[in-house]
């Protein structure tokens, strides 16, 4: 990869980063980055849900729906957050790996200011075509008003700080900096608790409350971002000035960022999907989905701060060709994603009823809300699974075979079996198709391989060397076989080494 060859000065890595990601028990390493990673995803997770819970408490279904109707598009900020962030990071990671810090300025700063570049582009187009974008979302006479006010702060005029805030949150994690990071999540989100119910109520400004306090939350989040960066000095390669942007790594950033980016993307455009249908059911179903999607991303983002935890480690150990480490990194990282998994599905299906009526007390709405998050918490072991997968594959800067992965299953898959679901079983059947869609990716990647070689005698990799193209070849053996050991050998780092022959050697 002609991205790791050092240009100017030599860098040499710190001891303290050769241990964490070279040296560390596995479990201590995967600790050490996931675990403040986790905390501030719940955190921020729980701030999030703040929007929701005190407008909730007013009491008006309309109100819920708004906010409800306007989350999915907010929530493609995510994606060019992760775009430029994710795909910036997980370069940064493995040009650590390579003993390569000389270029890691120049990722930063294209990640940071491109990013806001874009964002500012896309607050603007929102702005101009706020009227149909918000029609199509399914606005009423009813939710309108709400709905446009909301989307003015958080989107329009938030825009900008929510996906530098997000950048800045992975590129510090990137250099193994996940306290600082996290630290700086919960910040934002605490702020952004602290806020809803004095503009909610103390102002009485209602939803337009509840948005002002996401977008101030998220500017403060960057002044706590840049101050850590100038508190980190020299402990850091990363650059926020501008004139240290460079347009060289467009392609490696991109690469692995549009997986990620796309994921979220077409997530959001499920979502959307999903409201604009239960808006013909009326008011009272978009707000019960809007908020049991809110509820169903806690425990998704407890497995995205995993993820997001054990991808710097995995980029690391693939670029310093260190296989076995990596995939004892993977492996540890997928038990305890499905351990935790199980944990949230057990919880919900229990307990739906009275987690509803904390967040609406009227009646039909909680009702209905619980019967669809017992439905759709079915799906989060999947979705885990689908995660690991994806940033394992980023980690490793193999973005395409995860964009690819990605669009097969949401791109071709969602949005016709969601209208078929539709129009054969209604409301519930579109909520049944996030469960069936949750597991289409692991059969997607198991197939997606076969077409890059015919099966052989034993499963193997073949990469004539090289850690940045790996060809994945199969045998036989049940669905589950095939994609564990599909997943163990992305783990392994691809090497030409039959499976049986390598676990002797573990």
């Amino acid at each position: 990869m002609d991205f790791f060859v050092e240009r100017g000065a030599c860098f040499v890595e710190k001891p303290s980063d050769t241990y964490l990601f070279a040296e560390m028990p596995v479990p201590q390493a995967v600790a050490t980055l996931a675990v403040p990673t986790i905390i501030s995803q719940v955190v921020t997770m729980i701030c999030n849900l703040a929007d929701t819970f005190f407008i909730g408490q007013l009491g008006d279904p309309a109100m819920v729906a708004a906010v409800s109707l306007v989350s999915p598009w907010f929530n493609l900020l995510t994606a060019l957050g992760n775009l430029f962030g994710l795909g910036g990071s997980s370069l940064i990671s493995r040009m650590m790996g390579a003993q390569n810090r000389g270029e890691i300025k120049f990722v930063s700063a294209f990640s940071i200011w491109g990013g806001a570049a874009a964002t500012l582009l896309f607050s603007l187009g929102t702005y101009l075509a706020r009227r149909p974008l918000l029609g199509f979302l399914g606005a009423s006479p009813d939710t309108y008003a709400y709905a446009e006010d909301y989307l003015l702060w958080v989107v329009v005029l938030g825009g900008v700080p929510t996906m530098v805030s997000l950048a800045l949150g992975h590129l510090l994690r990137s250099e193994g900096h996940a306290r600082q990071a996290s630290a700086g999540m919960m910040f934002g989100g605490l702020l952004n608790v602290a806020l809803d119910p004095l503009l909610i109520f103390g102002f009485h400004l209602e939803v337009a409350g509840a948005a002002i306090a996401t977008a101030a939350s998220n500017a403060a989040s960057v002044a706590f971002f840049a101050a850590q960066y100038a508190r980190l000095g020299e402990r850091t390669s990363v650059s926020l000035h501008p004139r240290d942007i460079s347009f060289r790594f467009v392609r490696p950033i991109f690469s692995v960022g549009l997986a990620s980016a796309l994921a979220t993307a077409l997530g959001n455009a499920s979502n959307m999907g999903m409201v604009h249908l239960a808006s013909g059911y009326g008011d009272i179903p978009v707000a019960a989905y809007g908020i049991v999607k809110r509820i169903d991303q806690f425990p998704l983002n407890v497995s995205m701060g995993l993820c997001q935890g054990f991808m710097p480690l995995v980029g690391y150990t693939f670029a310093a060709k260190n296989y076995r480490r990596m995939r004892s990194v993977s492996v540890f990282s997928w038990t305890v994603a499905l351990a935790l998994s199980a944990c949230f599905v057990a919880c919900f299906a229990a307990f739906a009823p009275q987690i509803l009526r904390l967040f609406i007390p009227e009646a039909e709405t909680s009702a209905l809300g619980a019967r669809f998050l017992r439905i759709a918490c079915l799906a989060v072991p999947l979705t885990s699974v689908n995660f690991l997968i994806s940033y394992t594959l980023q980690a490793m800067g193999k973005g395409v075979q995860s964009a690819a992965l990605t669009f097969s299953r949401q791109g071709l898959l969602n949005i016709p079996l969601l209208l078929l679901m539709n129009a054969l079983f209604g409301l519930y059947g579109m909520i049944w198709t996030q469960l069936r869609l949750a597991g289409t990716k692991k059969l997607c990647y198991t197939l997606s391989q076969e077409d890059v070689e015919k099966p052989e005698e034993t499963w193997c990799v073949k990469t004539e060397n090289k850690p940045s193209s790996p060809k994945f070849c199969g045998g036989g053996g049940t669905f589950l076989q095939i994609v564990r050991k599909k997943f163990l050998r992305v783990a392994r780092g691809c090497r030409e080494i039959p499976l049986e022959e390598e676990e002797a050697k573990l």
